[in-house]
């Protein structure tokens, strides 16, 4: 009944076409789409056939980002009033057996790390209704030092390779993201969520686990909290979320309406640097 899209980015779009047109549900790796007219298409066909789409990641219904929820929902830390979200390092270039996809349209830091983060965001705090940004290639040309692999051969870079935005949350919270492919070292935490009574600090959001760190008004120390959920799961939860959800008729989590919100706003950050200006979503 569900058909699982592991495909490269640039015919995700297409392929769940063809699996909602053959009647399956679809998941699809990430991203959703790599245009936002594809990925549109996408909903908008699975919604005239009465049929479910998901996306990749579904790492936000770990233990990990589960209890951050809870404890955000339960008042730990008041009313959130701002995030941070930071992914930076120095490209794949250094292990990837092929690493070209990574400075083509539709790779880059942003589309390849970013929905980890931004789904991430999206599940603690909300739908995001305006964002800027800034982005640049900083390097022209990047150079393979895979040792076992294609050592030296260079690759032209198509895509942003640095890219800072920030956000407006339905809410009236305001997140700072930052990825990047240029960076060689840095002292940044993951995630962290800042309210009217404390911080969360969010643990890594490419795993399930924690650790949730909690320092509260007049702390003087962060609490590491236990999980209230648990993170013996894995990636491919996200299916069988939406497998129940079809058997019980309540809706999936990691839906494609959420995968395709994420995908606008990995865009939206790039639009806004071109224009120069603020983008609503």
């Amino acid at each position: 009944e569900i058909v699982i899209n592991l495909t490269v980015p640039k015919v995700h779009a297409l392929v769940n076409e063809q699996i909602l047109e053959s009647g399956k549900h679809a998941h699809t790796e990430k991203p959703f789409a790599v245009e936002k007219e594809d990925g549109k298409k996408v909903l908008d066909l699975a919604a005239e056939k009465g049929l479910r789409t998901g996306g990749a990641p579904d790492t936000f219904l770990g233990g990990g980002i589960q209890t951050c929820r809870k404890l955000i929902d339960d008042g730990w830390i008041g009313e959130p009033v701002a995030a941070t979200a930071f992914m930076a390092g120095h490209g794949p270039e250094g292990w990837h057996p092929s690493p070209d996809f990574f400075y083509k349209v539709g790779g880059g830091p942003m589309f390849d790390m970013g929905p980890y983060y931004l789904t991430a965001l999206v599940a603690l705090l909300g739908p995001v209704q305006r964002v800027t940004g800034s982005a640049r290639i900083s390097f022209d040309q990047r150079v393979i030092s895979n040792p076992e692999k294609r050592t030296g051969d260079k690759i032209d870079v198509e895509i942003p390779t640095h890219i800072s935005g920030v956000m407006d949350f339905a809410s009236g919270a305001v997140g700072t993201i930052v990825t990047s492919f240029d960076v060689w070292s840095h002292n940044l935490p993951r995630i962290e969520i800042y309210g009217s009574e404390g911080s969360i600090s969010v643990p890594d959001p490419n795993t399930f686990r924690g650790p949730v760190l909690v320092r509260r008004a007049g702390q003087d120390s962060w609490l590491d909290m236990p999980l209230t959920h648990s993170a013996e799961v894995g990636r491919g939860i996200g299916v069988a979320d939406m497998a129940y959800g079809i058997r019980s008729g309540r809706s999936h989590r990691s839906s494609g309406e959420m995968a395709y919100h994420v995908l606008e706003l990995m865009h939206a950050f790039h639009e806004a640097s071109d224009s120069g200006a603020h983008v609503d979503i």
